[in-house]
């Protein structure tokens, strides 16, 4: 059986993050996508909000779970036998930054493997960052995350 895990803080959840999982609960037996709770990072959203709503927007795959992870999270998917890494990417600032994390990744633990899986085009410039931005000015961010996080959006923006 072949498991990979999907690490992200998805502080909010966007199309994009889902367009990964959905493409990618069709190429494994099962995905866990990992809500990471790093200490150096302020979060618009809980860790507990994050794994909620993410939770939810993953109910329509079966194969597809989700966990908080506050560790490192080699440390973390070795616990759970799980051996490779998906990332993410949008264009090559990301592949950069991904690159040299999969580096480090595969310093602390040779076993875990990385792959990078690039966005599809239409998702090519959401990043959770200007999305947070947006609806703090009470924009419109329907075309960038589901339904249930654009709500989510309107209620910590009110």
């Amino acid at each position: 059986m072949l498991t990979a895990a999907f690490p992200g803080s998805f502080d909010p959840p966007t199309l994009g993050h889902l367009n990964i999982v959905e493409r990618a609960a069709r190429i494994f037996d099962e995905l866990l996508v990992v809500v990471a709770e790093n200490r150096q990072k302020k979060y618009l959203f809980s860790a507990e909000e994050r794994v909620a709503l993410v939770s939810s927007l993953v109910e329509p795959w079966k194969n597809v779970s989700v966990a908080l992870c506050d560790s490192l999270i080699v440390d973390f998917i070795k616990k759970r036998n799980i051996r490779l890494l998906l990332r993410g990417v949008r264009g090559i600032g990301d592949f950069s930054y991904e690159f040299e994390l999969s580096m480090m990744n595969k310093a602390l633990t040779s076993s875990i493997e990385t792959l990078f899986m690039t966005t599809d085009p239409e998702y090519f410039v959401l990043r959770s960052s200007a999305i947070k931005e947006l609806a703090s000015f009470h924009g419109d961010v329907s075309t960038m995350v589901p339904p249930l996080v654009a709500k989510a959006l309107r209620d910590k923006y009110k």
